[in-house]
């Protein structure tokens, strides 16, 4: 095995037990120790792949997007309840993405250009949706580009009320409301 396999799988165990890391303990609690620590690593050594916390969280973020469900050009609109629906289940991965969304809009941040990539394409995505249901234009007269980033923002929105209130907000619930207002009818639970 070379060492260029060895050091991208050491990088992959690294990015896996910091997953689990964090489910366990939360952006805040996860430190940089306890995931060297859990990969058989000293915090100089893990430091050597992953030069800071937030670079590592970004491998996260990354990973994440290789398995995680994003919402595609061919999606039907119903379908992004079910989106809801899975992220529902995944409180401390919502909760991750959420925190480092919100320090990314920093100057600087190393999560800055991975957030604005990611939002260009999901609402690429989205508007891509939009088009396959509506045509040119929803009912209410925007184009499906012009909606997109209100779809997003909903999305979003509700997630962070979901992680601040899970008892009062329920998400999946909340998201088949709005598509009501859109004018769909949406299966309930």
């Amino acid at each position: 095995m070379s060492a260029r396999t060895r050091s991208q799988e050491r990088r992959a165990e690294i990015v896996r037990a910091t997953l689990e890391v964090i489910a366990e303990r939360g952006y805040r609690g996860a430190s940089l120790a306890a995931v060297a620590e859990r990969v058989g690593l000293t915090q100089q050594g893990l430091l050597h792949h992953f030069p800071t916390k937030e670079a590592l969280l970004v491998a996260v973020l990354q990973e994440r997007d290789q398995w995680d469900a994003r919402p595609d050009p061919r999606w039907r609109i119903d379908l992004l309840v079910s989106l809801v629906e899975y992220n529902a289940m995944r409180p401390a991965v919502i909760q991750t993405f959420s925190a480092l969304l919100g320090e990314s809009v920093t100057e600087g941040h190393p999560a800055r250009d991975y957030f604005t990539d990611r939002y260009r394409k999901v609402r690429e995505s989205m508007a891509s949706v939009l088009r396959a249901k509506y045509g040119d234009r929803l009912p209410n007269g925007l184009t499906p580009e012009r909606a997109a980033p209100l779809l997003v923002a909903v999305l979003d929105g509700l997630q962070y009320q979901w992680l601040l209130d899970p008892e009062s907000v329920d998400m999946p619930e909340a998201f088949r409301d709005f598509l009501h207002l859109l004018g769909e009818k949406p299966d309930g639970p």
